[in-house]
């Protein structure tokens, strides 16, 4: 097994190899190291004359994934063709660590000087695309109200982390009275993962409220279905740990791209229409609602910011793979998820308001050119009142 440490890896000559990503096209939005190239884990299974065609033999070639478990594989798979390859030792965590190190090692002024400069960002440079469309969907779907005491459920991710710091900025406003806790669920997080978490919320200037359970492991066994067990089993959690510190509202991190994807999939996957709604009220606990006040964000623009800013977040941290392909924010197949998030892309190739047609669709539904619809749980036919 040929690896090599990260600290080694920063040792090594400028020019002298070539750092490859292999990890998926998702696992990429959450950041890279700098200067990786990436050629995906799959290329290596589907194309991998391509894949040596893009390498160069006279470089040493460094190899990583999200934990150094795959990439062993893939270096392996190369050097039986002459490369001098390795994988990097503990993968993308172990840049992460290294990261976290030296945020630990810095004083309190360089830390609050890094935290300062991006919530200046939000409130300049990103305002318009990130501010603005968080502060319209609470005022247009009435996400907030006085006196409100909302739990914002932080995962680890890019999404939930600029939504506390959305959070933060328009209680700054204060234009409504209400209360903030910044809530981390850890369901059974690996050591660094559970450290990235906290890492960034120090340096975000964020408070949260640690709650552990021990979700993963629950559903570690669970053969069928195991990431819809687990999201459900995460909003329980969440619900009744953010009701237990006295919230009456929840709020998750879901933007407009995953809103737009849910009406597709479920037209093509669920045979229905159906839309991610932007709040709901709890049917397991009383007096409890879900509100997702990143409804109108872009997911591109969150991305924007997060690199803009140089800030690396958790991806998904569950036991049953590697690179998270299988699972997804609620539950979903990521599989799925994905094709759907690519077929609109192509889309918008030939129609650049396909995104916006599928958002509004479920906004002007003309229930008289409708075969049948549910409400309340009653099935309605057209046919029922077509005489009348």
């Amino acid at each position: 097994m040929k690896e090599i440490s990260y600290k080694k890896l920063t040792e090594l000559a400028e020019g002298s190899y070539v750092l490859v990503d292999i990890r998926n096209e998702g696992s990429l939005k959450y950041g890279m190291i700098p200067n990786a190239i990436s050629i995906t884990h799959e290329l290596f299974e589907t194309d991998f004359d391509d894949v040596v065609a893009r390498l160069d033999k006279s470089k040493k070639i460094v190899l990583y994934c999200t934990r150094g478990q795959i990439s062993v594989d893939d270096a392996e798979l190369l050097c039986d063709e002459g490369f001098d390859a390795v994988s990097l030792k503990g993968g993308y965590n172990s840049y992460l660590s290294a990261l976290m190190e030296q945020q630990e090692s810095e004083g309190e002024a360089e830390l609050s000087e890094k935290t300062a400069e991006i919530e200046k960002s939000i409130r300049k440079k990103f305002h318009k695309t990130l501010f603005s469309p968080f502060a319209r969907a609470c005022k247009q779907y009435e996400l907030i109200k006085e006196g409100d005491h909302i739990c914002v459920c932080i995962s680890g991710g890019k999404d939930s982390m600029l939504m506390a710091k959305l959070f933060q900025e328009i209680k700054r406003h204060q234009k409504v009275n209400f209360e903030l806790t910044f809530l981390v669920m850890d369901p059974g997080y690996s050591q660094v993962n559970r450290q990235l978490i906290e890492s960034n919320a120090k340096l975000m200037g964020i408070p949260i409220v640690v709650y552990e359970s021990d979700i993963f492991d629950a559903v570690d066994t669970v053969d069928k279905n195991p990431c819809y067990l687990c999201a459900r089993m995460r909003r329980g959690h969440l619900y009744s740990k953010a009701k237990e510190l006295g919230c009456n509202k929840i709020a998750l991190g879901h933007h407009y791209d995953d809103v737009i994807e849910t009406i597709l999939m479920g037209m093509l996957y669920g045979a229905q229409v159906q839309t991610m709604m932007p709040k709901l009220h709890s049917t397991n606990f009383e007096g409890m609602e879900l509100i997702r006040p990143l409804y109108l964000v872009r997911q591109d623009d969150i991305i924007a910011w997060q690199r803009y800013n140089g800030l690396h977040f958790l991806q998904c941290a569950c036991h049953f793979t590697e690179t998270c392909d299988s699972c997804s924010v609620d539950g979903t197949s990521a599989s799925k998820r994905l094709e759907t998030r690519n077929l609109i892309a192509e889309l918008k190739k030939v129609n650049p308001y396909v995104e916006s047609n599928i958002f509004r669709s479920v906004e002007n539904v003309n229930l008289a050119t409708v075969i049948a619809y549910k409400q309340d749980g009653v099935k309605h036919h057209f046919l029922d009142t077509y005489d009348e």
